[in-house]
C-alpha cells in the first residue's frame, strides 16, 4: 500500500523541485537579468501551480504570479507559494534567492519549505533546524538594496550589525540557520513573500509576529502584509519594545 504524502513532504518536495528547474534555467537558457527572472517566475510557477492542482486537488491556491482569487478565503486550507522569491538576485546570478511552499489552515501558517537552490540547501517546517547560540554582536538582516529606517534604528539601538542579503526567504532562513539574530520588515511584503518562511522559522522556536508584535494571518482577501519580525525568543521583547517607541512615520 502506498503511503499518502504528507503536507510537509509535499511542500519540502515541491519548492526543491521547483528550485532544480530555476537552476537548470538558469544554467542552460542564455538569459540573464530581468529576462531570466521573468521566465524563472514563469517556469517554477508553472510547476508549482499543476504540481499542487494535481497532489491537492481540494485546496485552494495563492500564487504571486497567479490573479487574486478571493473565493479561496472560503475554503481552510491554501497554499500560499512564491515560485521565485528574490527574482533581482536569481537573475543576477546571486545566491541569496528562494523558493516558497506553505500551506495556511484557517488563517495560520502551519506547514512551509523555503528552498534556497544556490545553495543546494531546503529548509523545511517538518525537519526544524536546532537553533544555534546568538552571535555577538547581533546581526540584523536588512534588505541590499532599501535598508528599512526601522530596522537601521533598533539595530542602533540593540548594537547589532547590519547584514544586507537579498530575498525575504533568503533573510528568514538566515535567522534560522543562525547567521543572523533578528530580521526586522517594515517596508512591504504580501503573504508569498513570508509564509513559507514563518512556518519554517516558527518550527524552529523562533518568535515570529507582525512588527507591533501581532498574530500573522493568513489567506486573507487582501493578500498584502507589510510587516513582520523574526528573531530568536529572548530578543523579542526588546525588539518590539524599540519598534513601539519610534516615532510615527
Amino acid at each position: 500500500m502506498t503511503v499518502p504524502e504528507s503536507d510537509e513532504r509535499l511542500a519540502e518536495r515541491l519548492a526543491t523541485e521547483a528550485g532544480a528547474i530555476l537552476l537548470r534555467l538558469q544554467a542552460d537558457s542564455g538569459l540573464d537579468g530581468k529576462a531570466l527572472g521573468k521566465a524563472g517566475d514563469e517556469q517554477a510557477n508553472a510547476f508549482l501551480m499543476q504540481s499542487l492542482r494535481a497532489a491537492r486537488p481540494d485546496d485552494a491556491i495563492l500564487s504571486e504570479e497567479e490573479q487574486n482569487d478571493t473565493r479561496r478565503c472560503a475554503v481552510s486550507r491554501a497554499w500560499i507559494v512564491d515560485p521565485l522569491d528574490g527574482t533581482r538576485e536569481y537573475g543576477e546570478g546571486r545566491t541569496d534567492w528562494a523558493v516558497h511552499v506553505a500551506l495556511a489552515i484557517d488563517g495560520v501558517a502551519v506547514v512551509g519549505a523555503v528552498a534556497l537552490p544556490g545553495l543546494g540547501l531546503t529548509l523545511s517546517s517538518g525537519a526544524p533546524v536546532k537553533l544555534q547560540p546568538a552571535g555577538s554582536p547581533l546581526r540584523m538582516l536588512v534588505s541590499r538594496t532599501r535598508p528599512a529606517s526601522e530596522a537601521v534604528a533598533v539595530a542602533r539601538e540593540v548594537g547589532a550589525e547590519l547584514v544586507p542579503m537579498g530575498s525575504a526567504g533568503a533573510k528568514a532562513m538566515a535567522v534560522v540557520r543562525g547567521e543572523a539574530d533578528i530580521y526586522l520588515h517594515t517596508g512591504g511584503q504580501y503573504e508569498w513573500d513570508n509564509c513559507a518562511p514563518i512556518a519554517v522559522a516558527q518550527a524552529a522556536g523562533l518568535h515570529v509576529s507582525r512588527a507591533d508584535g501581532s498574530p500573522l494571518a493568513y489567506n486573507c482577501a487582501d493578500p498584502y502584509l507589510p510587516d513582520l519580525l523574526i528573531c530568536r525568543a529572548e530578543l523579542a521583547d526588546r525588539v518590539l519594545a524599540l519598534v513601539r517607541a519610534l516615532p510615527a512615520a
